[in-house]
């Protein structure tokens, strides 16, 4: 993706934490020589080696996976938190804008066993069961119910470049706290984008 230099995140460590936190993603491949884009959880990982992979899995009904190869690469698409911010928010005249964070990963995707899938649902459900009341665990559900993991197709994602914009009106630093507090007025995204500024300056 085009990222001016003054907003490329090279914080590698803040960038696999984003990733984490946005991990709902979307996977990009080719389908009969067209894009075709998929909305799923993709979870950051290591391999054997320690090296940086993203996991995930698609339905077998979805017919993405039918021409995945390891050859060719694929996109991954994480978005953090963007909102718009007008102008009238400057000391001086200048065109309204958008801020943003996102994350685009490259990779090379291998289809994994089932054993392997089943150990990548365990840590996605045991992630996202430890805020629930009553949380579930993959061990507890039963043999019926476990057999729709038959109907997915899992894969890792080897990462091969990692591309992040943070756009958080760098080289505007003065209006920062006008920004900052109109930006605090509006809805959840811009109140995130808020605080991203504010870590930013801080």
């Amino acid at each position: 993706m085009y990222i001016p230099e003054k907003y490329k995140n090279e914080n590698l460590s803040e960038v696999r934490n984003f990733i984490k936190d946005n991990s709902f993603g979307i996977l990009i491949s080719q389908v009969h020589g067209k894009p075709w884009a998929t909305h799923i959880p993709l979870e950051l990982d290591t391999d054997d080696q320690g090296n940086d992979i993203l996991v995930s899995h698609i339905a077998k009904a979805n017919p993405q996976w039918k021409e995945f190869s390891e050859t060719s690469e694929v996109l991954c698409i994480f978005n953090g938190p963007h909102s718009y911010v007008s102008s009238s928010w400057y000391a001086d005249e200048e065109v309204p804008t958008w801020n943003y964070i996102a994350v685009h990963v490259y990779g090379k995707l291998k289809i994994i066993d089932e054993q392997a899938v089943i150990a990548s649902m365990h840590k996605l459900v045991d992630k996202y069961e430890q805020y629930s009341e009553c949380p579930i665990s993959i061990d507890k559900l039963s043999p019926k119910t476990m057999r729709q993991v038959k109907g997915v197709v899992g894969f890792q994602i080897q990462i091969t470049n990692i591309q992040a914009a943070k756009k958080l009106s760098q080289g505007r630093e003065r209006d920062h706290p006008r920004i900052i507090k109109e930006l605090e007025k509006r809805d959840s995204q811009a109140i995130a984008v808020a605080e991203a500024m504010k870590i930013k300056i801080d």
